[in-house]
């Protein structure tokens, strides 16, 4: 089977209340620290309408916008339920 695009999967967990029950986090490079940072899905935003970026908020409150390209991982409960390929 094809494996769903990141944008297909936080579609289903925006729309599917039963397959959302859970905690959910995304795991995403960040490219000043050269890592993979996990943040919880709670802690992030999108912008109605914007496909291609998700909104988080630092520790010092400073607001980030990343490309969904850069989210390599997906968690639930903390299972690896998705990941990037390549």
């Amino acid at each position: 089977s094809v494996m769903q695009t990141i944008r297909e999967l936080l579609d289903r967990i925006h729309w599917d209340p039963d397959f959302a029950k859970g905690e959910f986090e995304l795991g995403f490079l960040d490219r000043l620290e050269g890592r993979i940072v996990r943040l919880p899905l709670r802690n992030i935003g999108f912008s109605p309408g914007d496909h291609f970026f998700f909104h988080y908020m630092d520790d010092q409150g400073v607001d980030h916008s990343v490309p969904l390209h850069r989210i390599k991982s997906v968690y639930k409960n903390g299972k690896r339920i998705w990941h990037r390929q390549h």
